[in-house]
């Protein structure tokens, strides 16, 4: 009987990057963003790694995940997923809810697993990631600009402050964007140093038509030929989605979450002339049935983080055929080793209808050999090289985990961070 490599080795490291203070409708982002950066390692020393929106509770429940892992082949990745969900599924969370952002963990935890043996699996089959989710569809994945509203500052040690020698792009992302004008000088800049060809806003953050008026400022900026999304985080009730929608439809490619649940989505649906996209009613396989029973979306913006790894990132490719619904990804504050799985991912998969999300340029450190990863015209190349086609930088990821251990941060609290500049301000899951 053949036998494969067996993991010895689970390393797991909490770091922080620096984040600028973007707005959106939980309250402000804290000067840090926490991932955790997962790496295993197997007995013929063959290494493969990964990313995750990091927490304490995930790192916990990485390192209980250890029982499980040592000694489990990284090619069985079925049998490693039915004994995790086994051990720990009940302690679970299975939905996202009305939760602002998914924290559902085991979730999170197998997809850092899966992206690691697949790294692992690449490097022993000299073969690419994108290799063994189905082969590339595509040479380069297209990404869009991702904007926010933000008041001044950099993140990291300056805070709120700004460096005063900054240029360009660097010298935007510090800049405040409260206003149309501002929203419009900060596309401008991303777009001039990144090439991106699409645009979106991340909205419910300031009352529908103050938001409403920074669309319409980008359209008048960029023109048609630009195509523009808006997000305003499902903070509006079904009647305002309508109304201000409609003011809209003439400019959008697509309104993503204007309202709550898929009902709401489905009621705004049928009254609007553009698509509605989710990253927020439609999160898991297990909301497809009522999704397509009530139409609620027209798009579904996966994630590898919570839709369940790569390989089940592009079922969900399938599904979305099979429904005739489109398809992009969602972003979170991540660094160049969630941003390479998601090109993997993204050229394997053939019905990718719409560019992608990425938080990317909002931070300003990488943990990968090499740097920053690069774009061109918007698009980053598909790797060559076997497995994630990266490997780490461990002077960086050092000093990031130094970050992290003086940050005091546990965990991400928007509310609570904006409640430090405003004390009464409190999330409202509707707002508008």
């Amino acid at each position: 009987m053949m036998t494969g490599p067996k993991i010895k080795e689970l390393r797991i490291t909490p770091i922080a990057i620096t984040d600028p203070p973007l707005l959106n409708s939980v309250g402000i982002h804290a000067p840090y963003a926490l991932r955790t950066v997962l790496e295993l390692v197997t007995d013929d020393n063959i290494s493969g790694i990964s990313e995750i929106p990091g927490n304490i509770e995930i790192n916990s429940l990485l390192k209980q995940t250890e029982q499980i892992v040592l000694g489990s082949d990284p090619f069985h990745l079925n049998q490693l997923k039915s004994a995790l969900f086994q051990q720990f599924g009940d302690q679970q969370s299975d939905t996202r809810g009305d939760n602002p952002w998914d924290d559902r963990k085991l979730i999170h935890v197998y997809s850092a697993l899966e992206v690691a043996c697949l790294d692992i699996q690449g490097k022993v089959c000299n073969r690419p990631v994108v290799d063994l989710l189905g082969g590339r569809c595509r040479d380069q994945v297209t990404f869009a600009a991702y904007l926010f509203y933000k008041t001044i500052g950099a993140g990291g040690v300056l805070g709120h402050g700004t460096d005063p020698n900054a240029t360009g792009w660097a010298q935007a992302r510090q800049a405040a964007a409260e206003t149309p004008e501002e929203i419009v000088a900060q596309a401008q800049a991303m777009c001039k140093e990144f090439g991106f060809k699409s645009i979106k806003l991340k909205g419910g953050v300031f009352p529908p038509e103050e938001e409403v008026a920074a669309m319409m400022a980008l359209s008048d900026a960029f023109g048609p030929a630009v195509p523009l999304r808006f997000d305003p985080n499902g903070v509006w009730t079904v009647e305002t989605s309508i109304k201000y929608g409609k003011q809209m439809e003439h400019i959008l490619e697509y309104l993503e979450d204007p309202t709550r649940g898929q009902q709401g989505m489905a009621a705004v649906r049928k009254a609007l002339q553009i698509p509605l996209a989710t990253n927020m009613c439609t999160t898991s396989f297990e909301d497809i049935p009522s999704s397509v029973a009530l139409d609620s979306e027209d798009i579904i913006l996966s994630d590898h983080h919570f839709w369940g790894g790569l390989r089940a990132s592009v079922e969900l490719g399938k599904v979305c055929t099979t429904f005739n619904k489109g398809l992009s990804m969602h972003s979170n504050s991540h660094l160049g080793i969630s941003l390479i799985a998601m090109v993997h991912m993204a050229a394997a998969i053939p019905n990718l209808t719409y560019d992608l999300d990425t938080h990317y340029p909002w931070q300003s450190e990488e943990i990968i050999e090499g740097g920053r990863v690069q774009f061109n015209q918007g698009k980053v190349e598909v790797p060559t090289e076997p497995g994630l086609g990266i490997s780490l930088n461990r002077t960086v990821l050092s000093q990031l985990h130094e970050n992290y251990l003086n940050s005091g941060l546990t965990h991400r609290d928007d509310t609570a961070e904006m409640k430090k500049f405003y004390p009464e301000w409190e999330f409202q899951a509707v707002r508008w």
